[in-house]
């Protein structure tokens, strides 16, 4: 369940976001908490650059890999303002950190996209569970959708 501490983790997401929209990136966002509540890291997209695979969970995963012993990353959490890829939720689950929040799922995105008229991603997509299985997962958050859905609004506006 969802609670206050996890809000202001996912608003970090999204003001995040807004980051990367405002420097020419896709609108996402991510916080690496430890177990104690301890934030560690965090990422935007930077995927302007040419690189698409430059996501911030990605990202996360990664630092995760080379900064924390395995039990850390197995009681830590990912916060993000959308729901993994594939490609990050694979990340997320070798590496084998722990739970993840998300503000929007994969299904909204693909459903704001349509809406707008923006080219469907070149990734199946796959929700996390279908991904990366042991992963305790929570999300949607629905207070968040109005914000996000805008974010993506704004960058199929600037892609065109």
């Amino acid at each position: 369940m969802v609670d206050d501490t996890d809000r202001k983790h996912l608003r970090r997401c999204l003001e995040l976001a807004r980051e990367a929209l405002d420097a020419g990136d896709a609108p996402f966002g991510s916080v690496l908490v430890a177990g104690d509540g301890t934030v560690l890291a965090e990422d935007r997209n930077r995927v302007s650059g040419g690189d698409r695979t430059r996501h911030p969970e990605f990202a996360l995963a990664r630092w995760a890999a080379g900064n924390m012993a395995p039990a850390e990353r197995a009681g830590a959490t990912v916060y993000t303002s959308g729901e993994h890829c594939p490609m990050c939720a694979a990340a997320h689950g070798f590496v084998g950190l722990g739970r993840i929040v998300y503000a929007g799922s994969t299904r909204q995105l693909v459903g704001w996209r349509q809406e707008i008229g923006a080219p469907p991603s070149p990734v199946s997509p796959l929700p996390i569970q279908q991904v990366a299985p042991g992963v305790a997962v929570e999300g949607p958050v629905p207070e968040f959708a109005d914000e996000l859905r805008e974010l993506h609004r704004r960058y199929a506006e600037l892609t065109r």
